[in-house]
């Protein structure tokens, strides 16, 4: 079979390689239909109650997730020319196309009683900013005695305060937000160089559309890197350019057809799939390696050059396929997370890396079909000394000390398995920023003046219409939101509670001492005010407030529905990590509310950005482990069908299992925690590092079969041959990957030092506790007698697809060289 598919690509490469151009140039034409997604990526899946009722919510009482704000700690705020020139930022922010309404202290409106028609009406805190020191103190003062806004935009006690800026929906899920947020920044900086104020941002569009930003700068930074790096190993390995630029051809050609392939499927480009480029180069570089080392070796060994291209394929094609298979599920198996996004980067990433092999095993025997053969030069990489010492010294090692070799693996996969244990699962909802960055001090500022700006919401549905004009719930209600406010990592809550709350202040000309729910004595006139206010539309009483009415009806007509039977309490709540948050609504929030809400046929909903986060969290992770072991059993089936022996399945696996134990042995001993940008490597890692078990052990069997099943003699050779290639393409996806370790963000650091850690473990292991194994508990007569032939299981019949060089040549009689030993035609016949 592969002598044939060998002959085919040499004699047919012209054709072969102009039917791969064609489709690249598709695959590019395909490609400039992408569109980057700017959706919030939600990894709770949407059948899950928690996410329906989510979206619910979202259509009842509107987006939560859609508010920035913007800080300023700095009493010169409150000086009349800094003030004015506030007021003029705010401003200008709300013309900005895609910004709904802007919510800040010169903006403030309070609800003042209108005696004659007997309802609230808005009035404006600042109609105009006074022309003196004196009239601005006095307006500030009035705007402190509004209680509804303490804590909200105002911080009592040291004067901190924010722009809330909420961003319409159509802008805030398409690039126009890239546009948005940095014209939100400039004007920010202007502001901030007149007056010398400094500003802080949070907000999850902010924290989005920065972290995006920088996320793809930093994947471009790294692609470039990528295949630099990639190309001066090439090019210190093998000597020549041909060997480096022809390899970084085909994986251009993949990095082409990954992007093509999402615009196929409609997929757009995400946080994740952004990696695919650099990813590709790194993991499709190993199929060259292995062939042209395998080339350069077949030359060294006859000088035929030819011959020595037809029998890459013939001898390695079946391993390279399945190494590219076993990576490629290692990949495919996110596609069973139910997490679209994981599934597009999965289904993607696995279906060209299994491209990779048929462009690579076409391209590089018909590209080198026609240059020049090696040269003495280029081929004394098959002698480095550094890499034969080692391979000399790990040879000694298995046959002399094997059972030390094991037995100091059990130690290091013990001592790691405590480290394991140690692992904690958690993720923050601005994570993997450093702690130094702009991002995360702004956040940080958040919390310490308003203690959070992640958004958390309570529903209380008393399954009773119009119960939120009964002062009896409307009590629980104010229990509930005290007990909430006091919790530290809490703001204080908005609902229709302090709307009431305010309107009663109102009725007494905004006293502050009348901040409270009405009672027995008063409810009547206050409730009668607002009927007659919701019945004739809360309207603003000054013009010049007109344009910010639209703000507090947005803030204050959003906390009920229509019936009236459902209250929604928005907080803020810190970034204090998933099982924090987990806690908190577990063990505090909810048996609060069944205590306070106890006996009555009221239901309390916890929902919220933070909340699905902390789900999607966990979710992912418990997916992502799945995926693991997903990948663990189609590759241990894998190995079943190759070899057929149990004991054989255990000896191919366990090399590459003790890397993954060691790299989770060090996150819990160093206190890297598990979260989706770690769980994702193990799987990915998993599909790689098996791929030189594979490449070893088929060598191994071919020499089994020519050295009479002696297997120490099978060993060695193989160590020699496969050796070399294990260590340079373990070396090129070490670097490859050790680049993300220079990320910005924790993740993708975390990614490139684990995965480049583990992958050179897997090559250790690989070179000394995979011969061990085979030394200790294989005795090479794995040949059975069966009618008086040799069967194999498939890995053995692997070398029944071609036959040795002393077995089979090439018929090159009718082959024509040019000088340079370019092929211009190929024989249909071979010699027997």
């Amino acid at each position: 079979m592969w002598i044939k598919i060998a002959h085919t690509i040499i004699r047919y490469r012209l054709w072969l390689m102009i039917l791969l151009a064609l489709i690249t140039a598709f695959m590019a034409y395909k490609a400039q239909e992408l569109e980057v997604s700017y959706d919030y990526v939600e990894a709770v899946p949407s059948s899950d109650e928690d996410m329906v009722y989510y979206r619910q919510f979202k259509e009842q009482f509107g987006e939560d997730a859609n508010l920035l704000a913007i800080g300023i700690k700095d009493s010169a705020l409150y000086e009349l020319d800094n003030f004015q020139k506030f007021k003029y930022f705010s401003n200008e922010v709300n013309k900005l196309p895609g910004v709904k309404y802007v919510l800040s202290l010169p903006d403030m409106q309070k609800l003042v009683k209108n005696t004659e028609s007997k309802q609230f009406e808005l009035q404006a805190v600042f109609p105009e900013i006074p022309d003196t020191q004196e009239g601005l103190d006095t307006l500030l003062q009035q705007a402190n005695d509004l209680k509804f806004y303490s804590g909200q935009l105002v911080n009592p006690e040291n004067g901190a305060t924010f722009l809330i800026i909420a961003i319409e929906k159509g802008t805030l899920n398409s690039d126009k937000r890239q546009q948005l947020i940095p014209d939100i920044q400039q004007l920010g900086t202007s502001f901030s160089e007149i007056t010398g104020i400094e500003l802080h941002y949070a907000g999850i569009p902010f924290v989005r559309t920065i972290m995006n930003a920088k996320v793809q700068s930093e994947l471009r930074i790294f692609l470039i890197l990528s295949v630099i790096v990639t190309a001066c190993i090439l090019l210190l390995f093998f000597r020549s350019w041909d060997a480096v630029v022809f390899p970084l051809i085909i994986i251009g050609i993949m990095v082409v057809w990954s992007m093509g392939t999402l615009a196929i499927f409609n997929y757009d480009i995400t946080v994740l799939s952004g990696l695919l480029p650099p990813i590709i180069v790194v993991i499709g570089i190993p199929n060259s390696v292995y062939l042209l080392n395998k080339y350069h070796q077949e030359y060294n060994r006859h000088g035929d050059k030819i011959k020595a291209l037809t029998n890459i394929v013939e001898k390695i094609g079946l391993a390279t396929l399945i190494t590219n298979v076993t990576t490629a599920i290692g990949f495919l198996v996110l596609i069973f997370t139910d997490i679209v996004i994981l599934e597009e980067f999965g289904l993607v990433a696995g279906l060209n890396i299994l491209a990779t092999f048929f462009v690579s095993i076409i391209l590089i025997p018909s590209v080198f079909s026609y240059l020049p053969p090696p040269n003495s030069r280029q081929l004394k990489h098959l002698r480095f000394s550094l890499i034969d010492r080692l391979l000399t010294v790990l040879d000694l090692l298995v046959h002399r000390h094997k059972y030390r070799v094991m037995a100091g693996s059990i130690v290091i996969v013990l001592i790691f398995l405590y480290g394991m244990l140690k692992i904690d699962a958690v993720s923050f909802l601005v994570d993997d920023v450093p702690n130094d960055s702009k991002l995360k001090q702004d956040l940080a500022f958040f919390e310490d003046n308003f203690t959070g700006i992640m958004p958390l919401e309570v529903v209380i549905d008393t399954h009773q219409k119009r119960a939120i004009s009964r002062v009896s719930t409307l009590q629980k209600v104010d229990n509930f939101e005290q007990f909430l406010a006091g919790q530290p990592s809490i703001s204080q809550p908005i609902s229709i509670v302090g709307f009431i709350k305010a309107s009663r202040q109102a009725f007494y000309n905004n006293s502050p001492a009348f901040y409270s729910l009405p009672d027995n004595r008063d409810k009547a006139f206050v409730f009668r005010y607002l009927q007659n206010s919701q019945a004739q539309g809360l309207t603003s009483a000054d013009s010049n407030a007109q344009s910010n009415e639209s703000a507090q009806m947005d803030l204050l007509s959003n906390f009920s529905d229509s019936t009236g039977q459902k209250i929604r309490i928005s907080l803020k709540i810190a970034d204090i990590g998933s099982n924090e948050i987990k806690k908190l609504i577990n063990n505090e929030i909810r048996p609060k509310a069944e205590e306070i809400f106890d006996g009555e046929d009221t239901e309390v909903i916890i929902t919220g950005a933070s909340l699905l986060f902390t789900k999607g969290n966990e979710f992912l992770i418990d997916n992502l482990l799945v995926s693991l072991l997903l990948a663990f059993c189609l590759i241990a089936l894998i190995m079943a069908m190759l070899f057929g022996s149990f004991r054989m399945i255990l000896i191919s696996l366990v090399p590459n299992l003790i890397p993954l134990i060691v790299t989770a042995g060090v996150m819990g001993f160093v206190g890297i925690p598990l979260k989706p940008s770690t769980a994702i490597i193990f799987s990915i890692v998993f599909g790689i590092s098996v791929d030189d078990s594979i490449h070893f052990l088929a060598k191994y069997r071919q020499e089994l079969k020519l050295n009479k099943a002696f297997v120490p003699l099978a060993i060695s050779k193989s160590l020699r041959e496969t050796g070399t290639s294990m260590i340079y393409t373990s070396i090129i996806l070490f670097f490859g990957f050790i680049i993300f370790a220079g990320s910005s963000f924790g993740g993708t650091m975390y990614l490139g030092i684990l995965t480049s850690m583990t992958l050179l473990i897997a090559m250790f292991t690989n070179l000394t506790v995979l011969p061990a194994l085979l030394m200790a508990f294989d005795n090479g007569k794995g040949l059975v007698k069966k009618h008086d032939q040799e069967i194999f299981h498939l890995i053995e019949h692997y070398d029944e697809f071609y036959q040795e060089d002393e077995d089979e040549e090439i018929d090159l009689n009718k082959l024509d060289r040019s000088d340079n030993g370019s092929t211009e035609e190929i024989s249909d016949q071979n010699k027997k």
